[in-house]
């Protein structure tokens, strides 16, 4: 099956073929109207963007081959003229790749959501490390790092949780690295 995303996409990366990440090219979809609302749950519809995203990538990959090279890596998307194929090849006993292209993941029950979602922050904190070193985040230090009362819905939390990322995000112009990371420790430890 075709992607939606697939030409669109292609599209994105003849105006700029590097300096891409799965999340701002998702969030770039979204300015130009191209990836609505997947799902009324805020954690299958981030998944779902994320489904679509990357089977589009990968279907683009194969598409392209062998005269350009489409290097999809969740951190580092660059669409590759001819003249840097060489010394690429597709892998195709890559289960990620093979996960992405199968649409059957496209609906994925929420509790196998969860523990996607689970096992990337996991994951994430182990990538950027503990912010202060000691691990001691708790649930009364998030939510005053989130300026949210103790009795804050996991609704205003996650609210919270998008606008302090999308404001601080180190992609972003005004970006702060650091800050980033100590606001990912409060998420895990607010979102369960």
């Amino acid at each position: 099956m075709e992607n939606p995303l697939l030409w669109p996409i292609m599209e994105v990366f003849k105006n700029q073929p590097s300096g891409w990440k799965v999340h701002t090219l998702s969030s770039h979809l979204c300015d130009l109207e191209l990836l609505p609302v997947l799902d009324a749950s805020p954690e299958k519809d981030l998944f779902k963007r994320n489904f679509l995203i990357m089977n589009a990538l990968y279907q683009l990959q194969e598409t392209l081959y062998p005269e350009s090279w489409l290097q999809v890596q969740a951190m580092d998307i660059v669409l590759m003229p001819q003249s840097q194929v060489f010394g690429h090849e597709i892998d195709h006993a890559d289960p990620l790749r093979d996960y992405y292209l199968d649409w059957h993941n496209y609906e994925a029950e929420e509790g196998e959501v969860k523990r996607l979602l689970n096992e990337f922050w996991t994951r994430y904190r182990e990538f950027v490390g503990s912010a202060d070193g000691g691990g001691d985040m708790d649930r009364n230090k998030a939510l005053s790092l989130f300026e949210l009362p103790v009795d804050a819905s996991q609704t205003e939390i996650r609210k919270t949780w998008r606008k302090l990322a999308l404001k601080w995000h180190p992609d972003r112009e005004n970006g702060n690295s650091d800050r980033f990371r100590v606001l990912c420790e409060a998420w895990h430890v607010l979102r369960n």
